[in-house]
């Protein structure tokens, strides 16, 4: 199906809303980077795709192209449905933009967001896209990737959204991501752990003595 498809293209053929429909949603995923930016803009208006499978190289020049396809909408309350299929290749600039809509979006559409996207919006732009479906983001904070993005949240801006969502970063405290690999030490395991027991203590005693000089 690949090859033919680029053997369409190659003869010069358009990919419109005929060919698109014809292609399939399984098969659109198939496109190059090449490929998908010969799709007309326009040809999205009519065709009726899912983007769950493609990468998100894909998923970014479609969104791109679904943005410009429904730019005369763009006010309009029938906007949100239109281009919500898209949003898996939306920035966060758009998001936040989208927050301000009353979109009331699905919290299985917000698990879908580009990864860098979701984790660009406060909690306060979460609650303005999911709308009337902000109670069922405690239903998805065990996963991936709405944990993620509650551990990168104050806990005390996440208690302002009153839904039970726990797991965010207390006053005073800042979440440390560990790599999952352990860089080379010579040094022995019981001293590496002596020396971050008493790092505490050695922090103080120089912030004292920056201080005091």
């Amino acid at each position: 199906a690949s090859a033919m498809i680029k053997r369409y293209i190659g003869l010069g053929n358009a990919l419109n809303v005929t060919a698109l429909n014809a292609i399939g949603m399984k098969y659109v995923c198939l496109l190059n980077a090449n490929e998908l930016n010969v799709i007309d803009s326009n040809s999205l208006k009519l065709a009726s795709l899912n983007l769950s499978a493609c990468s998100q190289l894909a998923k970014d020049i479609l969104y791109a192209k679904a943005k410009r396809a429904f730019s005369d909408q763009h006010y309009l309350p029938a906007y949100y449905g239109l281009i919500e299929p898209y949003l898996g290749g939306a920035p966060g600039a758009d998001l936040r933009d989208l927050s301000k809509d009353n979109v009331n979006m699905k919290v299985s559409t917000l698990a879908k967001l580009r990864t860098d996207s979701l984790m660009s919006l406060t909690p306060s732009e979460v609650q303005g896209l999911l709308g009337m479906n902000l109670g069922d983001l405690e239903k998805w904070q065990n996963k991936f990737p709405i944990r993620e993005w509650v551990q990168r949240q104050k806990q005390s801006e996440l208690d302002k959204l009153h839904v039970g969502l726990t797991g965010g970063t207390q006053e005073g405290y800042m979440n440390i991501v560990i790599p999952k690999f352990q860089p080379p030490s010579s040094a022995p395991l019981g001293t590496v752990a002596m020396t971050l027991h008493f790092l505490p203590a050695l922090l103080i005693s120089f912030l004292m003595m920056s201080v005091l000089s």
